[in-house]
């Protein structure tokens, strides 16, 4: 049986390469999505991909993923902060959750260091560029590999 990881990106990191280059780099969604799939075909699995900037989707895209994919991996973007229907999304569909944040999010403005989803998380990696994608697809794969 193949692997399947979701990747799940929130709001506003469709605007990656762009938006506060001195954050968030450089590097477009389009890289963090090649990043994602080429590292998850290197460790025998798949990744799916998906962004979207609305909080509804983003649950619709977790729900949907039960029966489908073994693990997700989501950046929440400011959702993280902000959103109890992302982390009860999560708790619904019990699939082990990965969160990355492409900056440190400890080092920034104060609201920005809670997340809610943080909590149910296997791991939470921040602070590593886009980097921090390919840390939570390997801890991932070899978390479901080692179940």
């Amino acid at each position: 049986m193949t692997l399947s990881i979701l990747v799940i990106n929130g709001p506003n990191l469709n605007m990656l390469g762009t938006r506060q280059p001195e954050v968030y780099g450089s590097q477009t969604l389009a890289d963090v999505e090649q990043l994602c799939t080429d590292k998850a075909k290197s460790l025998g699995a798949t990744a799916t991909c998906f962004q979207s900037n609305h909080e509804g989707k983003i649950v619709d895209a977790i729900q949907a993923a039960k029966g489908k994919h073994h693990a997700i991996i989501i950046n929440p973007g400011a959702y993280s902060h902000t959103s109890i229907a992302i982390r009860d999304a999560f708790s619904s569909v019990e699939l082990p959750v990965w969160e990355v944040h492409i900056s440190n999010i400890h080092a920034r403005e104060t609201f920005r260091h809670h997340s809610f989803v943080s909590a149910i998380a296997k791991g939470v990696i921040c602070g590593f560029g886009i980097s921090g994608y390919r840390f939570a697809m390997e801890a991932a794969i070899e978390n479901l590999n080692h179940a």
